[in-house]
């Protein structure tokens, strides 16, 4: 299970931190070498996220997106310095809740 939440967190910190650069590479007039950056982070993204151990696409897919979700709320956190309210913390939970079930739910 550890390695499988790390390949999660690294997977999306490079998704996140790719369009990240890539945001603000358009939106905020960084040089070009930020937008080459962030695309290269999007495409190691897609590759570590096939190194999951889980046999269905759509179920480690789905269950990122719980992950995503934390990864997000935390980068908004402490990169751009907007501090998520109760709410926020609420949405992400549930939708971390909804990962778990997805991955870890006992199936026959």
């Amino acid at each position: 299970m550890f390695y499988s939440i790390m390949m999660f967190i690294i997977a999306g910190l490079a998704e996140i931190g790719g369009g990240y650069l890539i945001w603000i590479w358009l939106r905020e007039g960084k040089p070009l070498h930020f937008g080459i950056v962030g695309a290269i982070a999007l495409v190691l993204y897609g590759v570590v996220a096939t190194f999951q151990t889980f046999p269905s696409f759509g179920k480690v897919y789905a269950a990122y997106g719980g992950v995503f979700i934390i990864l997000s709320v935390l980068w908004g956190w402490g990169i751009d310095k907007k501090t998520p309210d109760l709410y926020d913390w609420i949405g992400a939970g549930v939708c971390l809740i909804g990962a778990g079930i997805i991955l870890f739910a006992p199936r026959s």
